[in-house]
C-alpha cells in the first residue's frame, strides 16, 4: 500500500496549493521540534489531522464505505510506513504489549513471526501468502489509534469484493479514490518536508522496520540526528531519486525577476 502523486496529477486536480500548504506546515513543525523526542508525535499529529479532516470534508463525493470495526479483510497487504510512523507504532507497542501479554496476546512476538514469513516479499507475493497482519486480535486492529497513513488511506466500497480479493477470486476492489488521493498528498508532503530537514524520508516495510526499531533502542534518536537506521527495511519499488524529482516538480514556481523587484 503505497502511492505517490505526480506534479501533473496535482496540477490537474487543483491540489498543488494543498501540497504546498501541508509541506510548509510539516516543515515548520519539524523546525520547532528539531532534535527533540517530541518530533515524531508532532509531525504525525499534523499529518493525521490533515488526512482525517480532508477526508471528512470530501465524504459526500463518493458512495458509502463498506469498512467497519471488526473487518480485517484487507489486512494481509504489505504496509508501507515512513520513519516517524514506525517510531510511533514501536512506542505504542512498548506501552501496550506488557498488558496484552498478560491476556495471552504477544504483540512483539506476532510481529517477529510475521516478519520471518514476509521479509523481502513483494506486494503480489505478500497478498498471495494471505498472512494476517500481526496487529489483528479478535478481528480488531490493536494499533488502530496510531495506524500508518497506508492503512488510513485504504478503504473499500464493497465488502464482498474485499472478501473475494482476499480469497484470490478477484483483483478489482472498488477502493475509495478520495482516500487514496488524500493519503498520497499528505504522505508525500510529509516526506518532502523530512527530506528538506535532512532526515531519512523513504518508506519501509512495516514489520521489518519495527524489528529494527526494537533491536536498537537508540534508532529513533539516531534518525533525528540524521542517520538512516531503517535503511535495510526500505521498499525498493520507487527509487528515492525519482521521488525527490517529483517533489521538486511540486515546489512553488520561483518568482519572476520583475515580481522580485516589485517586492523590494
Amino acid at each position: 500500500m503505497s502511492e505517490t502523486i505526480t506534479a501533473d496529477e496535482a496540477a490537474r486536480q487543483g491540489l498543488r496549493a494543498f501540497f504546498h500548504e501541508l509541506q510548509s506546515a510539516c516543515a515548520e513543525t519539524l523546525r520547532r521540534h528539531a532534535g527533540q523526542a517530541t518530533l515524531t508525535q508532532a509531525v504525525l499529529a499534523r499529518a493525521f489531522d490533515c488526512f482525517e479532516g480532508n477526508v471528512a470534508l470530501r465524504h459526500d463525493e463518493e458512495p458509502p464505505l463498506a469498512c467497519g470495526r471488526g473487518c480485517a479483510t484487507c489486512c494481509t497487504l504489505r504496509v508501507a510506513a515512513s520513519a516517524p510512523e514506525v517510531w510511533l507504532v514501536a512506542r505504542f507497542l512498548d506501552a501496550v504489549a506488557p498488558r496484552l501479554l498478560e491476556r495471552g496476546i504477544d504483540l512483539w512476538g506476532q510481529v517477529a513471526a510475521a516478519d520471518a514469513l514476509t521479509r523481502g516479499l513483494g506486494e503480489a507475493a505478500r497478498v498471495g501468502l494471505r498472512q494476517r497482519c500481526p496487529f489483528i486480535a479478535q478481528g480488531v486492529c490493536v494499533i488502530y489509534p496510531v495506524r500508518p497513513l497506508a492503512c488510513r488511506g485504504h478503504a473499500s466500497h464493497d465488502v464482498r469484493a474485499c472478501v473475494d480479493a482476499a480469497a484470490g477470486r478477484r483483483f478489482d476492489v472498488p477502493q475509495s479514490r478520495m482516500h487514496q488521493e488524500v493519503r498520497a498528498l499528505v504522505q508525500n508532503a510529509m516526506q518532502s518536508a523530512l527530506r528538506d530537514a535532512g532526515l531519512a524520508w523513504g518508506l519501509h516495510e512495516l514489520n521489518h522496520a519495527l524489528m529494527i526499531a526494537r533491536a536498537d533502542p537508540q534508532a529513533e534518536a539516531r534518525w533525528r540526528a540524521g542517520d538512516d537506521p531503517l535503511a535495510a527495511a526500505a521498499l525498493p519499488e520507487q527509487p528515492l531519486e525519482a521521488l525527490a524529482a517529483a517533489f521538486d516538480q511540486l515546489r512553488p514556481e520561483p518568482a519572476s525577476s520583475d515580481a522580485q523587484s516589485a517586492a523590494r
